[in-house]
């Protein structure tokens, strides 16, 4: 399997690309990573160094790929964080040139926005260009909850009001869900869910909650999701590997008392993830 992942790119830490690319190389995906900034570090620091990349280089880079005739060996278009308008428009360029190559390519987009505890964080124009554009075009979306909320226009907070909400995204055109960071008034309050759905139906996993953040969690989980679910076809399989795998990285980040991911060191969990949270079909 090949992705292409159009992500960020920092020196220290993990986000972005420098967050999906070695969990998916690890499970055995080959990954073409084409960088849509080079920062020394995210942006959660406060203050950072190094360049975004311009629209017109990003395009370059995937020009020159298709030049190389590597395009139609990509399997998944993965996208996550969108700093400025224009990387959208590459974006959706690459997917097009991507399923034209190869018609059995799909696209997955992580629509970053924000959460429910910080608001949005992206770019004022963003959100608007990512329900009405980015989010109609991919067949794969991993929103949190309340990025969820915001391309829908609607509050999920109960299990019938998400479920309508992704119902209401899939409508949109991406034909597969997963839900991150949802929170449920009904949960015992140190818990968190994921919720994944399909043609084939939707399922439900909890887990206790870390007490801490971790930046580039979601885009390891973007990752890990959408390369499960493309070797397997099963939402509920992918699920419960992608949490393992995630849960058992963010229990050693918190061992750690790190800010950063300890990536490196949960690679195993990635390759071999224990799968110890049940999931629970839902409908």
């Amino acid at each position: 399997m090949t992705f292409l992942s159009i992500q960020s790119a920092v020196a220290y830490g993990h986000v972005g690309n420098s967050a999906a690319v070695f969990p998916l190389q690890r499970i055995g995906v080959d990954v073409m990573p084409v960088y849509t900034v080079n920062f020394s570090n995210h942006t959660g620091y406060g203050a950072w160094r190094g360049p975004m990349i311009s629209p017109d280089d990003v395009r370059e880079v995937i020009t020159g790929i298709q030049e190389r005739g590597a395009l139609g060996e990509v399997d998944v278009v993965l996208s996550g964080y969108q700093g400025g308008e224009g990387i959208a428009d590459v974006i959706l360029d690459a997917v097009a040139r991507v399923k034209s190559a190869n018609p059995d390519a799909v696209y997955a987009c992580d629509p970053v926005m924000g959460n429910a505890a910080s608001g949005c964080f992206v770019a004022p124009a963003i959100p608007d260009l990512l329900r009405d554009r980015v989010v109609p075009a991919a067949d794969i979306i991993t929103p949190n909850q309340f990025e969820l909320g915001y391309l829908t226009g609607t509050e999920p907070t109960d299990l019938a009001s998400t479920l309508a909400a992704v119902d209401a995204a899939r409508a949109m055109g991406p034909r597969t869900v997963l839900v991150t960071s949802v929170v449920r008034p009904d949960r015992p309050s140190d818990t968190i869910e994921m919720l994944a759905v399909d043609d084939e139906g939707a399922w439900i996993v909890r887990t206790p909650l870390h007490p801490l953040k971790a930046n580039g969690s979601g885009d390891v989980t973007a990752a890990l999701f959408t390369a499960h679910y493309r070797a397997t076809g099963s939402a509920a399989t992918a699920l419960a590997r992608t949490t393992s795998s995630v849960w058992d990285l963010l229990r050693l980040t918190h061992e750690s008392a790190s800010r950063e991911l300890r990536l490196v060191e949960a690679q195993e969990f990635y390759a071999h993830p224990r799968v110890q949270f049940e999931v629970a079909r839902v409908r």
